[in-house]
């Protein structure tokens, strides 16, 4: 049975219509004679979703009890049963009643589409589990219902169902998305302008990385090379050198230049994937890069040229920027160089920059890691000396200078032996050697034209002459080999070092380390796999790479077990022996980076949950005393009030409700207090920073305070300060509110302003019993009071929120002695960009 097909409309934000498109689509599903049902649609009492659900069939809904109450759900053996050739299955991340068929909702629509029925579902962005502290840090709301991302990614369609911040807005002020009592709190919190930009950001994002795939899949699949220049993708070939920071800056400009430029740095090494460039180096350019917004990439192959061509053409670029030749102008005799080579070859589809630097011209130099070992030009070149040599000397010496003399003869095919071994090794010089010999035998030997050799003298010169050229050969290859293993010895300890040094730093993350692991030894894809003994199955605790998944160690081309229930487990092309020893340290580095995480993991765990228990023990002591004692007056008051054995008169009646209002305000004041603290706390304070006037703000806060019990100093010609007015009204409240408190009767509250460089400094200063300097950091700390504070007085949370609030807008707060006695709080702020401050 063919599997069904699913088709997802992804939200970019609740209420911007993927129900009513999902709907809109079974009309017109049904229409052309599709087999369509409703499965599960969560109207909401949407009006216009609940009329769109006219004229299509409803599966009925499974009826469940749960503590007491009675849910519906959507009835997985009646859909099986009906077999529709479309369902309609709302809410993906929705978590089932328990009892329930399956934990999640996206877990009964795999059995129906396992059944071979094709479903239409909706998701928003927000609920993909992999953006779940994204869009807690956005929002300051931690969804519980998630949906894993590949759930998502497997759908045969996804479509991105958008619509503006300002329309969304308008459609809830409408009414349209919650109930009228509802509009106002969802407009000032979750949906927010900034919160809904920020949203539907990364579904665009998100949607725009499924694009790619699907893509990059078409592409394959279809065997297209050539370029599909969709977006500008600009591919950077760097060398390990110094100027290769210079070409990332260059292509970061270039990419900025056009919407959506991607920028992917790609470092080619040769032969057996061991890094030739100093991996000290190519750290830094990887950073500058992906702080840059783009990607580094590690890729094996000979030719630099065709590799650098392949890989560009591979991720669909168009452009490439490449850095003028290093070399020297005499070394351009052995080739166009890398950059006039990929120029000719890049055909009309790409684009390639050369890029000057300060580098250029100056020589190569002597390579950091493997730059000792012959090459293959050499090679060629050694075998050409070698073999061609010798004869083209023969003819030179039987043509145009003859009788030079047998020693003479000896010496100069001699030399080119040695040119043989200096370039080639030790077997272009040997087959030197030999050809060699012959010749000087049949040409030059008496009697010539016969290996016959007359003179003994002759036998022996040929025999030195053999046994010089192979010692010559010898000592050159056993250089070269000596100084190749040299070379990798250090680019080996060279990595060993970085490694070492960002573990232990805790710079590097699991999957960074392990794709580390493939690009340093040109693999496929990477694995660490671990279990808990040795019958239970491996699992995978970090992937990288994108090859085939590997399940077992045994299935990989290549494993490094560590210790007895941990493997590395590598695929792309089979090892030599030589490099299982710097696996094997990358190995064990991977194990030792596992663990920390899960310590660190842990320890953020068991701090969250010593600070939620501090938390939670501080508000149940403040709900259990301060919060008792204003509605213990008020339930009095009203008691009063509504008794009918007292007859009370007006003055008393008006005391009363007098008491109750200053009961209810101050319950509003430590209740807001109580709130602002859980919003700093979860981090969910978003300031808005506009240009403000002190002498707007600072009068508004005063409020709730006695007229005569604050005296204002803002003089008119502060310059404007930078911070958001709401947050600002309420530090400054809280500050003057406290210095009322705990100023002594009749004295008045200074509040003054001044400017001092790009700062504006707010004071509020009080006659009070003042604070030493080893307890002003403490007061600042949440549900702490300073010393004899009266109970009742607050739950000690006013100069928390002052300071958090202050700390949001770019300011500080701080204590300091007021002259002659007392306590001063100074708030600085920054003054507004573009405004020339002076000095009062």
């Amino acid at each position: 049975m063919a599997r069904g097909k699913l088709r997802i409309y992804l939200g970019a934000a609740p209420g911007v219509g993927k129900t009513y498109a999902m709907l809109s689509e079974a009309h017109r599903r049904v229409e052309r004679g599709t087999d369509c049902v409703v499965a599960f649609v969560e109207h909401h009492h949407r009006p216009r979703t609940e009329v769109m659900l006219h004229g299509l069939e409803q599966i009925p809904r499974k009826e469940l009890e749960y503590r007491g109450g009675t849910f519906t759900e959507m009835d997985v053996d009646a859909v099986l049963a009906r077999r529709p050739q479309v369902a309609l299955v709302d809410e993906l991340a929705h978590t089932n009643v328990p009892g329930s068929r399956n934990t999640k909702r996206w877990q009964d629509v795999e059995e129906l589409l396992a059944a071979g029925i094709d479903v239409v579902s909706t998701v928003n962005i927000q609920h993909l589990e992999s953006l779940g502290d994204i869009v807690e840090s956005i929002t300051g709301v931690r969804q519980q219902e998630t949906v894993p991302d590949e759930v998502v990614r497997r759908a045969d369609q996804i479509e991105l169902v958008d619509m503006s911040p300002q329309a969304l807005r308008r459609r809830m002020a409408h009414g349209n998305v919650y109930k009228p009592d509802k509009v106002d709190a969802a407009l000032s919190n979750y949906f927010r302008p900034g919160n809904l930009t920020a949203l539907r950001e990364l579904a665009l994002l998100w949607v725009a990385d499924r694009v790619d795939a699907y893509l990059t899949e078409y592409r394959s699949e279809h065997q297209v090379s050539a370029i599909w220049g969709s977006r500008e993708r600009i591919v950077v070939g760097l060398t390990g050198g110094p100027e290769g920071r210079t070409l990332i800056r260059r292509a970061a400009r270039l990419a900025e230049k056009g919407a959506g430029g991607e920028v992917l740095a790609v470092y080619i090494s040769r032969s057996d994937g061991l890094t030739s460039a100093s991996p000290k180096e190519l750290a830094v350019q990887r950073t500058l890069v992906e702080d840059l917004g783009g990607t580094f990439h590690h890729v094996v192959g000979e030719d630099v040229s065709v590799a650098i061509l392949d890989f560009a053409r591979g991720v669909n670029a168009t452009q490439i920027v490449l850095g003028v030749s290093r070399r020297k102008g005499w070394q351009y005799v052995f080739g166009p160089g890398v950059g006039a080579t990929v120029a000719r070859e890049s055909g009309p589809d790409l684009d390639v920059h050369l890029i000057t630097h300060d580098e250029a011209g100056k020589g190569r130099g002597l390579p950091v890691a493997r730059g000792a070992r012959l090459g293959r030009s050499r090679v060629v070149w050694g075998w050409l000396v070698g073999v061609a040599g010798p004869a083209l000397l023969t003819l030179l010496l039987t043509s145009v200078t003859p009788e030079v003399g047998l020693a003479n003869d000896m010496l100069l095919f001699l030399t080119l032996t040695v040119a043989a071994a200096l370039l080639g090794g030790l077997y272009p010089a040997l087959a030197s050697a030999v050809v060699g010999s012959l010749l000087l035998n049949w040409y030059f030997t008496p009697p010539v034209h016969t290996l016959t050799i007359a003179d003994p003298k002759n036998i022996v010169a040929i025999a030195i002459f053999v046994g010089v050229a192979v010692s010559v050969a010898s000592v050159v290859d056993l250089a070269a080999r000596r100084t190749h293993q040299a070379a990798r010895l250090r680019a080996e300890s060279e990595i060993l070092s970085f490694l070492a040094g960002n573990v232990l730093r805790g710079e590097t993350s699991l999957e960074a380390l392990l794709e580390r692991v493939r690009e340093t030894f040109g693999m496929e894809s990477v694995a660490l796999l671990e279990r808990e003994s040795d019958v239970t199955p491996w699992t995978c605790a970090g992937r990288a790479g994108t090859g085939r998944p590997v399940e077992r160690p045994e299935d990989a081309d290549v494993d490094m077990p560590v210790g007895d229930h941990t493997a590395l487990a590598l695929t792309g092309r089979v090892l030599p022996a030589a490099d299982r020893r710097v696996l094997a340290a990358f190995a064990a580095q991977a194990v030792v980076v596992l663990d920390r995480q899960r310590l660190q993991s842990q320890a953020d765990q068991s701090r969250a949950l010593a600070e939620g228990n501090r938390i939670r023990t501080a508000l149940l002591a403040a709900v259990s005393h301060d919060l008792r004692t204003p509605l213990a007056g008020i339930k009095a008051a009203v008691t009063s009030l509504r008794s009918d054995d007292v007859a009370w008169s007006q003055e008393d009646r008006a005391e009363l409700l007098e008491g109750i209002e200053e009961g209810a305000d101050r319950l509003d004041h430590l209740v807001g207090n109580l709130l602002d603290m859980s919003r700093l706390q979860t981090g969910t304070v978003t300031p808005i920073i506009r240009e403000v006037d002190l002498d707007e703000v600072v009068p508004m806060a005063l409020g709730g305070v006695p007229e005569d019990g604050v005296e204002l100093d803002i003089p008119e010609t502060l310059p404007m300060v930078a911070v958001d007015a709401g947050l600002l009204e309420r530090s400054v409240a809280n500050l003057v509110e406290n210095a009322v408190k705990y100023g002594p009767s009749g004295e008045r509250v200074l509040v003054s302003a001044s400017s001092l460089a790009d700062r504006v400094e707010v004071r509020v200063a009080d006659r009070g019993p003042g604070v030493p300097d080893e307890a002003k950091g403490l007061i600042f700390e949440p549900f702490q009071r300073y010393a004899d504070a009266p109970r009742g007085a607050g739950v000690g949370l006013g100069l928390a929120v002052a300071r958090g609030f202050a700390e949001a807008m770019g300011g500080t707060l701080e204590a300091e002695d007021t002259p002659g006695g007392g306590l001063t709080m100074v708030l600085s702020l920054p003054v507004a960009p573009g405004v020339q401050p002076t000095r009062q």
